[in-house]
C-alpha cells in the first residue's frame, strides 16, 4: 500500500549505497587491499545516509499506519485458541518509538568509529 511514498525510495537509495560501500570495504579488507576511497566511504557517508535511511523507514511506516488500523494487518484479536492477541498498528507505533533511545547510541558509535579509524 505504501511502495508508492517517496519515503520508499528514500530509504532504499540510503540503504543500498550504504550496503555498497559496506561490502566493498568487507570485500577489499578480505584481500588486504583496501583503499583510502573506500575506506573514508565507509566512515563518512553514514553521516548523512543513516539518517536519511531511517528518515525514510519512520516515514513510511508513518505512512503505512492508516491501513493497517482500517485491515487489521497482521493483527490477532481474542477470542482464539491460543488465547493470544497482538495488536501490529501498536506493534510499529512501539517501533517507531524505539528509534527514538536506538539510533542516537548507533550513530554515536559510528562516530566514534570513524574518529577511531580516520
Amino acid at each position: 500500500q505504501v511502495q508508492t511514498e517517496d519515503s520508499v525510495l528514500l530509504f532504499v537509495v540510503a540503504w543500498t549505497i550504504t550496503e555498497i560501500i559496506r561490502y566493498s570495504f568487507y570485500t577489499f579488507s578480505l584481500l588486504n587491499h583496501l583503499p583510502y576511497l573506500i575506506k573514508w566511504a565507509r566512515y563518512t557517508l553514514f553521516i548523512v545516509l543513516y539518517p536519511m535511511g531511517v528518515s525514510g523507514e519512520l516515514l513510511t511506516i508513518y505512512a503505512a499506519l492508516p491501513f493497517v488500523r482500517q485491515s487489521g494487518l497482521y493483527s490477532i484479536s481474542l477470542p482464539n485458541k491460543y488465547n493470544f492477541s497482538f495488536d501490529y498498528y501498536t506493534f510499529l507505533i512501539l517501533v517507531m518509538i524505539s528509534y527514538i533511545p536506538i539510533f542516537p547510541q548507533l550513530y554515536f558509535h559510528m562516530l566514534h568509529q570513524r574518529r577511531k579509524v580516520l
